[in-house]
């Protein structure tokens, strides 16, 4: 039985698109003839002759592309809408890259035949992996596929582990207890099933399946002897990584005097991709600006018209390696909102500063449609150009918040500040300071220019629906 993130099934993956691809080529062979009856379509022979070697060729760049594109890796798409995304993405750049094989091969090939068959190749890769989900989702409905999960440490990093797995449920996890030392713990943790000396007891008699390690920092020093502990038990181990967890650096194996060693501070982003990214950033934004400056001359006249001049407002972020920059947006409020700050400005019950409500009295009626549109943000396009932003980054902040950062969260000035980001499409609007930062430092730990266009698109529909723009 084939597990969705197993090799067996990427390479099952791989051998239907193959097989998919050579077939719809085939089939669209098949249909050509019958598009001669339509007028806009120019008439060809019958039978259509295709050369032999492309039934190769489509099929091999295409699963290539694909797999550029992690389209074999499960775990980097676990949601279908992350899924749709990147096939997408994979088979445009596919199409594209076959009608350049014909341009420069077979010129001959039927335009109409090319484009039947890309459009039965799209459908019919999506299409199946579409039943593969529905099938794997039955089946594990169907079966007894619980995992009974223990945690090793019943402080805060143990406690939000308890959260997230009560919270997963479509993941079949259940929680059996705590592993802890803490004498302070009895009584107050009602399913702590005794100290790390007794783990291995406790596994074998609640037939756990999976152990989460989820010590502070200061407690490290006794993982090698819980998972000795373990060796011989058929359990997985994981390794909850808090304050310190390695995703909020950017980290390299590196050959160190011959042993193998994690670079903490290698660059967020290396000289290619830094180059790949501003060149992206140069000819997307050029054509944004190009765009949408009939929207920004219409917006700039509605304020002129409600609340006078500045139109544009020039405000202080910190941009990459914390430089200060202006950025450049549509005035949405009213002229002295700076001074008026203090209205929406309160702290939540853990002391955080939060600066931003759906009701704030600052913004003028004109405002509230541009941010309800986002059209308040395209001057920042003019940023894009400058090199002080990038189209997709972690959020220009504020320097007074900046200023309340916690060491770990300044990580995000590693890399150049966007006009949308990981934050934006995830949960735009919905986080604070304090909370999206985390998302940002996702960003930064995986970026690509892939996952730079993903985010674009999501952005386009976020922007659509309105989610989170106040």
């Amino acid at each position: 039985m084939l597990r969705r993130f197993s090799i067996n099934y990427a390479v099952f993956s791989m051998l239907v698109d193959l097989l998919l691809v050579g077939g719809c080529l085939r089939l669209a062979v098949l249909i050509r003839p019958a598009m001669n009856r339509w007028s806009f379509i120019e008439p060809l022979r019958t039978p259509v002759y295709l050369p032999s070697i492309l039934y190769i060729i489509f099929p091999i760049v295409s699963v290539a592309i694909l797999a550029a594109f992690a389209i074999y890796d499960g775990r980097k798409l676990l949601r279908i809408t992350n899924e749709l995304a990147a096939l997408s993405i994979a088979i445009l750049i596919a199409s594209i890259s076959l009608a350049g094989i014909l341009y420069f091969s077979f010129r001959e090939v039927s335009r109409a035949l090319f484009a039947i068959f890309l459009a039965m190749a799209y459908f019919s890769l999506l299409g199946w992996r579409g039943l593969a989900r529905l099938s794997i989702r039955l089946r594990q409905d169907r079966a007894d596929t619980s995992r009974r999960v223990v945690v090793v440490g019943a402080g805060p990093l143990g406690q939000k582990v308890r959260q997230q797995i009560l919270a997963s449920q479509g993941n079949k996890l259940q929680l059996v207890g705590f592993i802890d030392d803490g004498e302070h713990l009895e009584g107050s943790i009602p399913d702590l099933l005794g100290g790390f000396k007794q783990i291995r007891r406790a596994v074998t008699e609640a037939n756990i399946t999976d152990v989460v390690i989820a010590l502070p920092y200061s407690a490290y020093h006794v993982m090698a002897d819980i998972v000795a502990r373990l060796e011989d038990a058929p359990v997985r181990v994981w390794v909850a990584l808090g304050f310190f967890d390695l995703t909020i650096y950017q980290t390299a194996m590196e050959d160190f005097a011959g042993i193998p060693m994690f670079d903490l501070r290698a660059p967020a982003l290396n000289e290619v991709q830094r180059l790949v990214k501003r060149a992206f950033d140069l000819v997307l934004g050029f054509i944004a600006v190009v765009f949408s400056l009939p929207f920004m001359l219409v917006a700039a006249l509605a304020i002129l018209i409600e609340d006078g001049r500045p139109v544009l407002f020039l405000q202080q972020r910190a941009g990459e390696n914390g430089r200060l920059f202006k950025v450049v947006k549509l005035r949405t409020m009213v002229k002295n909102a700076e001074q008026l700050r203090y209205l929406v400005e309160h702290k939540d019950e853990n002391g955080n500063l939060l600066h931003k409500s759906k009701d704030d009295p600052r913004v003028t009626k004109v405002g509230r449609v541009l941010r309800r549109t986002s059209i308040d943000e395209l001057p920042q396009f003019f940023n894009v150009l400058q090199g002080t932003m990038s189209l997709v980054g972690p959020r220009p902040e504020l320097p007074y918040l900046v200023e309340q950062y916690q060491p770990w969260q300044r990580k995000r000035f590693s890399v150049q500040p966007g006009i949308t980001g990981w934050w934006q499409v995830n949960d735009r609007g919905n986080s604070t300071m304090h909370l999206h930062t985390e998302d940002d430092l996702y960003y930064i730990a995986h970026y690509s220019i892939w996952l730079d266009i993903l985010i674009l698109i999501r952005t386009a529909w976020v922007v659509l629906i309105g989610k989170g723009s106040y």
